[in-house]
């Protein structure tokens, strides 16, 4: 009894080891954890299985086809046949009603069929090649939206904690504050006015506070979302946001060579070019003729009872060999149409081809300013910043030797408060811009 009660307690210990599995990420390690998690991407590769499955279903349909076919019918009625009664010694122009052949019949072929000419077949197992690059853009293309959607997610969690942080450091010295003020007040040395202007500063922060938790949580449950896990598993992040930051500042990338054809929405719109001009051709085969060959054996054999898996039945053999050709003719003008409707269809991909290599030509000069825009705002951000500090340690130090109003140093706080905000949030800015910059030049994030 006493070993039964120590296997369930351990038992239990592992379960609820498992349940309460916590999950622990750098940057880098959340990017990795996704490629394999993430829901977008497990379906991207399950895109990319199918396309080469459906590329073997097309080479398929030109090779050797073998099938099978069993038949077995039992006449329960016979037909009847009439012939001339002068055949039996009759009178002429009579006839005698006859039954041919035995009611049971069994039938048992064989069929190797072969394709030997057919330009759409050609076509066809050209396009199944194409479908797989374009799948396999396809999946690129997802795992660099995923890793941009990590990077954003993961930098909003810091941007959540770091600001819970904050606000409840300001909380605690705007309470602080409020005290002494109070009791200035209630000894006569203070006025009213001064403790009023400390209580909306202290029930802003304290609401902003409230809504950082409540982010810090939602902020959380989407990157495990992003992530592939359940939106209640505990994670925690071993990277701060200030560090992050600093990592993210690469100036040297601005000076990356854009390669266009190493852009994957390059790689689409070229595969979608390149799919077009296959369905032109696949029109064009159309007009040509097909040829296929075929053989055919089978053994038929005949009985008045079902008997047939006796070695007293006889089976009678057949084989067939034969071509056949198909030649289109005329299609009055359908094929034409569709020819042609092809070929504005290759004009269309053509078209749209160059609009988006002048779109990321654009797109790429755009994540490089915004980039570097990000840097120079983070930059004035954190000067901004030191400055908000000292200009509030001053005024707090004037107000309490009396030189300052209580007005005054409401504005150097909320100065300060916004300061921070900022910082924080020119921060998330530079990680976000180098992503995007990233994913234009399509290097690793």
């Amino acid at each position: 009894m006493k070993n039964r009660l120590t296997i369930f307690l351990m038992l239990l210990v592992s379960w609820v080891n498992a349940q309460e599995q916590v999950h622990k990420f750098s940057l880098e390690q959340a990017i990795e954890f996704a490629l394999e998690n993430n829901y977008s991407a497990i379906n991207a590769g399950r895109d990319l299985t199918d396309a080469q499955k459906q590329k073997w279903e097309t080479i398929a349909t030109g090779l050797p086809q073998i099938s099978g076919d069993v038949s077995y019918q039992n006449q329960l009625k016979q037909q009847v046949s009439l012939i001339p009664a002068e055949f039996g010694g009759g009178e002429p122009g009579t006839f005698i009603p006859i039954v041919f052949g035995q009611p049971q019949t069994a039938n048992a072929s064989a069929t190797l069929r072969q394709q030997i000419f057919d330009g759409s077949y050609i076509v066809g197992v050209q396009a199944a090649k194409t479908f797989i690059q374009y799948s396999k853009n396809n999946k690129e293309k997802t795992d660099l939206e995923i890793r941009k959607a990590v990077v954003e997610a993961y930098g909003n969690v810091l941007l959540a904690k770091e600001s819970v942080d904050i606000f409840r450091k300001n909380k605690a010295n705007l309470e602080k504050n409020l005290l002494e003020t109070q009791k200035l007040y209630e000894n006569g040395l203070g006025e009213e006015e001064s403790v009023e202007q400390l209580q909306i500063t202290l029930s802003s922060i304290d609401n902003q506070l409230k809504n950082s938790l409540r982010l810090q949580d939602i902020t959380l449950q989407m990157l495990n979302l992003v992530l592939g896990i359940d939106i209640n598993e505990p994670t925690i992040l071993t990277e701060n946001l200030n560090d992050l930051a600093q990592q993210q500042i690469r100036p040297d990338l601005l000076e990356s060579e854009f390669i266009m054809e190493g852009n994957v929405d390059f790689k689409i719109a070229t595969n979608l070019f390149k799919q077009r001009e296959l369905e032109l051709k696949l029109q064009k085969s159309m007009a040509l003729p097909t040829l296929n060959a075929f053989i055919n054996y089978g053994s038929t054999a005949y009985s008045d009872s079902f008997n047939f898996f006796s070695n007293e039945v006889e089976w009678f053999e057949s084989s067939v060999f034969g071509l056949d050709l198909h030649i289109p003719i005329f299609s009055s003008l359908g094929r034409s149409a569709k020819t042609q409707r092809a070929k504005i269809a290759v004009d269309q991909a053509k078209t749209q081809l160059s609009e988006t290599e002048q779109n990321l030509r654009l797109q790429y000069e755009k994540a490089k300013s915004d980039y570097l825009f990000s840097i120079e705002e983070y930059n004035t951000a954190k000067e901004n910043l030191g400055l908000a500090e000292r200009i509030e340690s001053k005024n707090q130090i004037k107000y309490e030797e009396g030189i300052a109003t209580s007005f005054e140093l409401r504005q150097a706080q909320t100065q300060l408060y916004n300061a921070q905000q900022e910082y924080l949030q020119s921060m998330v800015e530079v990680i976000n811009k180098k992503t995007e910059l990233q994913v234009v030049l399509n290097t690793k994030l």
